[in-house]
């Protein structure tokens, strides 16, 4: 203890530990659940509920910086806050573990990637700790516990074991449908009976309803890697989000999520949640819901009975196709290529091949060297081949040729298009390059005439009226275009050609990962290939030990290599005997493992009942925490804080799996996150030498306004905190400079939270002195006395007072911290400057800032003799009559200008101020005897007069 008894770094940090260790031993963070902890506390039960949840910290070994914990801070200030309002707070913290960097680590030194990732949650769990963060200690847990992903394990089981029934829109068990398979109430694709179906079959035609399946798609295949990414994980330029590697496109088997089966729903219940709007709008943007029509092209020779199925939202435009494109990978390529041109086909459209199925290959080769962006790029040349074949338009009969172009993709509609090249930019692009002829059909209103030659672009208008668009049975010619759409949709679905649908830009979500480090797919399979859930009993499948972790790598430029998993290298786990049901039997187990987005999705019902082996979750303590109420019809986490960054990945992951969950009536509540809040990112100072290179932050000296490093100049800009720009700062070197609650203040106050802003060492300060000024105010620094008199505050310092009681409650209520320590400030400076303080106002200073600066209140209410800690004590409730001003000050204008100002009751009628206004000397002496044509009352702050 500082023998002076000042506060400064050493006496914060000595009062810092103190409390920490105090909280420790007393459990004092932690939350009762509304059974068992609370059945014999009544009036702890009766109290209404908060659950606050920062999004899952993944441990890296670097630790955490100053830019780390503004989220985490945020939500402890809220969370106590809440406590103080009566609340019972559910808020704690976990770690999402498993994942590619400990993995990337264990591949160059050999450490196992559960020892390095262990080590790292300590480094965090101490630093969290040094922060005063006022977590549940006893719900935490980390993704790679066997005792978490048992769960992860078992929530999968429920989603292959499930199918979506669109007639009750949810899921059901699969037993259902397998059920109705048997009972003949479903037909099979083929329609045989259930009965005379092989397993090998059954398995296929329920693969092809279940949830979670395994089949061979268009993955982004990363060589670099060695493992398949989701679309997500794939930068706009074609690279992997991590490392930075090429990615193409390949065929292979993997895991999948039907998330797809809930695009209307993941649309519709966003109208539910209170989530930024920008982050709802990505989600929509993702999900890309557009109403349209598939309608069938037949393709090939006649008798073939090769159809290809297109979607579009123009159908009106269907007389205006002149040529159909196919996706490269479209898988109905093979069988319509023919063996040789086609006579007369067009040179252009070769592409110098010999025969179609050289241009073919030659044309796919090339597509899958470019990422989806770069092939949805508006570039103003197009690429692509003709395949030989032809389709027949259904509307005219007219053949149009069939083309492969890397403008159009697989996982988009149905990776065909029927081409109007008149009425699409894309098309008309690709049409002039590849001299095909074009036809208008939606009547252009701009002058540009109805000969698509003539044009300089596509016309496309939505408002138009229809042309050129007539045959037997079928007429459009005059119809608007919704009238035109409606028309063709009865026709397609009379004549059995197409049916009005729609499509959503919302694919399913690829689950699998070529990885060592997560968690072990709970599957096996038989000699047949057919995938075996294992038994509830065996979970977890927990991973084994191997010698080489990493994934077989590639050159990354070489897209025609194929992974191979490390899991795959361990025969004895990967060939296993079980019995499952009908003897002994020899398996083979799934040696993918699940994305780091698993563990994640989910983390938040586990916080509730961590402990529960029997149960994925209590249905009475889900209830309580996330269940619906009023204002929150879908229920969910009561605030979630954490980066815009996850607004598609982890978001959408995770309600996905939330309705899963919901429908097989595992939880009440159909979302997973009622509030959700974006916190902005703390920023730093990157300077750089004349080479363009970072040089370490800390080294740069300011002199006359230029910054220089080891004497020479260097620029100064603003950017993220890391290693690699050499300006991280380490919350370590504040904590020992000025105390883990200064730190809490500096970062609440330099903002909005929402907002992004940059870290200043040099502001720091400013807080601290904050805190030294509350510290004199209540005590001696000679003596360590207490020096509050028992003494009733006058009049005004009640009502400074109350107006920050009233002030700071609104502000923490509304997340609004910067605000909130501006409004302390203003009263504690009051309070500086009384001769005596009087300990209510001492009393209410220390509680005011607890939530924001707990270690110093605890301590400070300690001292002004109170035995119970300050977490407890009730938050200081204002009274109204002190929050009103006794008087306001009205200005008061003439022509424009100030003439005076009047001292008036806040409550002052319109009628009586302008009289007051009036009445004034100096507004008397203004006007000069002028006539007022008109009189301009705002009371009680504004009276404009306007003379004649």
């Amino acid at each position: 203890m500082s023998e002076t008894h000042k506060y400064d770094a050493a006496l914060a940090a000595d009062i810092e530990a103190r409390w920490q260790d105090y909280w420790e031993r007393h459990g004092t963070y932690e939350t009762p659940n509304p059974i068992g902890d609370l059945a014999d506390d009544p009036e702890q039960a009766a109290r209404p509920k908060k659950f606050i949840m920062d999004m899952f910290p993944y441990p890296s070994g670097a630790g955490l910086h100053v830019g780390h914990p503004l989220g985490y801070i945020a939500t402890d200030v809220y969370a106590r806050f809440q406590r103080m309002t009566g609340h019972n707070v559910l808020h704690t913290l976990g770690f999402d573990a498993f994942g590619l960097p400990a993995e990337q680590y264990a591949v160059q030194t050999g450490t196992h990637p559960r020892v390095s990732t262990e080590a790292n949650i300590r480094t965090y769990k101490t630093q969290l700790r040094r922060l005063g963060l006022g977590y549940d200690q006893r719900r935490s847990f980390a993704t790679i516990d066997a005792d978490y992903y048992r769960w992860t394990q078992w929530i999968f089981l429920r989603i292959f074991n499930s199918w979506y029934d669109r007639d009750a829109d949810r899921a059901r068990p699969i037993d259902e449908l397998i059920a109705r398979f048997e009972a003949g109430e479903r037909a099979t694709p083929d329609g045989r009976p259930w009965s005379e179906l092989t397993a090998v079959e059954r398995a296929d035609v329920l693969s092809g309803y279940r949830l979670a399946y395994a089949s061979d798609a268009p993955v982004n295949w990363c060589p670099g890697l060695g493992t398949v990414l989701a679309n997500e994980e794939v930068t706009a330029d074609g690279r992997s989000e991590r490392g930075n590697f090429p990615v193409f496109k390949a065929k292979l088997r993997q895991w999948n999520m039907r998330i797809t089966a809930y695009a209307d729903r993941l649309l519709d219940d966003l109208e539910t949640v209170d989530w930024p709007e920008a982050i709802k709008l990505q989600q929509r943007n993702w999900i890309g819901r557009s109403e349209g029509a598939r309608i069938g092209f037949r393709v090939g020779e006649e008798g073939d009975g090769s159809t290809v199925t297109v979607f579009t939202t123009r159908q009106d435009t269907l007389f205006g196709a002149t040529y159909m494109v196919l996706a490269p990978e479209h898988q109905l390529i093979d069988a319509v290529v023919p063996a040789a041109w086609p006579e007369g086909t067009h040179a252009v459209w070769t592409g110098g091949h010999a025969t179609p199925a050289d241009a073919v290959a030659a044309y796919r080769k090339q597509a899958a060297t470019k990422s989806d962006v770069e092939r949805q790029a508006d570039a103003k040349e197009k690429t692509g081949v003709f395949t030989g074949a032809f389709a027949v338009n259904p509307v005219n009969g007219e053949r149009v040729p069939v083309f492969i172009a890397d403008y159009v993709l697989l996982g988009y509609g149905t990776g065909a298009i029927m081409a109007v090249p008149a009425h699409d930019s894309r098309d008309f692009v690709f049409a002039r390059a590849f001299e095909l002829p074009m036809r208008c059909v939606v009547e252009p209103d701009d002058g540009r005439g109805t000969d698509p030659a003539m044009w300089e672009d596509a016309f496309n208008s939505k408002d138009a009226r229809i042309v050129n668009s007539a045959a037997e049975g079928l007429s459009l010619d005059g119809l608007t275009v919704s009238e035109a759409k409606a028309r063709v949709n009865s026709w397609l679905e009379e004549r059995g050609l197409g049916e009005g649908t729609v499509n959503f830009r919302l694919r399913d979500w690829l689950f699998s990962r070529q990885r060592y480090w997560g968690e072990p797919f709970p599957i096996v399979y038989d000699e047949d290939g057919v995938a075996h859930a294992l038994p509830e009993e065996l979970l977890p499948l927990e991973l084994p030990e191997i010698d080489d972790y990493s994934p077989r790598t590639f050159d990354p430029e070489d897209a025609d290599t194929r992974p191979e998993t490390p899991l795959s290298r361990n025969e004895e786990w990967v060939h296993v005997t079980l019995d499952l049901g009908d003897g002994p039997k020899r398996y083979r187990r799934e040696t993918n493992t699940m994305p780091n987005w698993a563990g994640s999705c989910w983390y938040q019902l586990r916080y509730l009942d961590p402990h529960n082996d029997e149960k994925l979750v209590d249905p009475e303590i889900e209830r309580y925490w996330m269940g619906p109420r009023e204002g929150m019809s879908t229920g969910g986490v009561d605030l979630y804080v954490g980066g815009a960054e996850h607004a598609v990945l982890h978001l959408l992951y995770a309600r996905f799996w939330q309705k899963v969950l919901f429908d097989l009536g595992h939880v009440s509540s159909a979302e997973p996150y009622h509030k959700l809040f974006n916190q902005g990112m703390i920023q730093a100072y990157v300077y750089r030498d004349s080479r363009g290179f970072p040089v370490p932050a800390a080294e740069v000296e300011e002199r006359d306004g230029a910054f220089l490093y080891e004497g020479q100049p260097v620029t100064r800009e603003l950017g993220k905190i890391g290693k690699s720009l050499k300006n991280v700062v380490a919350p370590d070197e504040i904590f020992a400079a000025y105390g883990a609650d200064t730190l809490r203040l500096y970062e609440m106050a330099m903002g909005p939270l929402d907002v992004s802003r940059p870290w200043e060492t040099r502001a720091v300060v400013g807080q601290y002195r904050l805190l030294q000024r509350l510290w004199r105010n209540v005590l001696d620094e000679a003596t360590g006395e207490v020096t509050v008199v028992g003494d009733e505050p006058d009049e005004v310092t009640l009502r400074a007072m109350h107006k920050a009681i009233d002030g700071v409650t609104q502000d923490l209520e509304q997340l609004r911290f910067n605000t909130a320590i501006a409004k302390i400030t203003e009263l504690n400076n009051h309070v500086t400057k009384i001769e005596r303080v009087p300990r209510a106002a001492a009393e209410t200073l220390v509680l005011l800032i607890a939530p924001l600066a707990p270690h110093i209140a605890e301590e400070l209410w300690r001292r002004l003799g109170h035995g119970e800690s300050v977490t407890g004590e009730a938050f200081p409730v204002a009274d109204p009559a002190y929050v009103v001003d006794e008087s306001v000050t009205c200005v008061v204008q003439v022509r424009g200008k100030v003439r005076a100002r009047l001292e008036v009751a806040p409550t002052v009628s319109e009628a009586e101020l302008e009289a007051l206004a009036l009445a004034d000397v100096a507004v008397v002496e203004a006007l000069g005897g002028a006539a007022i044509r008109k009189v301009i009352v705002r009371a009680p702050k504004l009276v404009n007069i306007v003379p004649a």
